[in-house]
């Protein structure tokens, strides 16, 4: 029973960090040096594919590394056994990632618009950060967890009146 809670633990404990990992690339790296993949996920087109989706490749290879850094069979006397569950946490997010963000945000997958809930802030905050051109400024940044709507609009108000972010009009902020 220690060890279930123990693997539970690791498994949750990966899963909300990698929201802060997911944050932090996002903001500093797709928004940053690596805009080169990122571009076209804020640009319209009718592909299926874009360069962004690279990204959910660099996931899954963070995954695929730690399932073989916990496995004696790849790693042999030098396996590390928690980083099994460690896999595990950073696989189970980049599914509600790809749910999330690619299928109820974007509609890639299926088509469903939420009325209320916290669904349907999930989708205002990130329509909200689509509200920028280019990849200066911009808000919410991660992928699971939102913000207040109403204080990311703020925000944008306040970066295009100092000048950090030119923002679409439609974003109404």
């Amino acid at each position: 029973m220690n060890t279930i809670l123990i693997i539970t633990a690791i498994v949750l404990a990966t899963f909300l960090a990698m929201e802060w990992v997911a944050w932090a690339s996002h903001k500093y790296i797709m928004h940053g040096f690596g805009w080169g993949w990122h571009r076209d996920h804020h640009e319209p087109h009718d592909k299926a594919l874009e360069k962004n989706d690279l990204y959910a490749v660099v996931g899954a290879a963070m995954s695929i590394s730690m399932f073989m850094l916990g496995s004696d069979v790849v790693a042999g006397a030098y396996a590390w056994w928690p980083a099994t569950w460690i896999g595990v946490g950073i696989l189970l997010y980049g599914i509600v990632y790809t749910l999330v963000h690619d299928g109820l945000v974007h509609q890639r997958y299926f088509r469903f618009v939420p009325k209320r809930g916290y669904a349907k802030r999930l989708v205002q905050a990130h329509k909200l950060h689509h509200a920028t051109i280019g990849k200066e400024g911009g808000v919410s940044f991660g992928f699971v967890l939102a913000r207040d709507p109403a204080k990311l609009k703020a925000e944008l108000k306040r970066q295009r009146e100092a000048g950090e972010a030119v923002v679409r009009e439609s974003a109404g902020a």
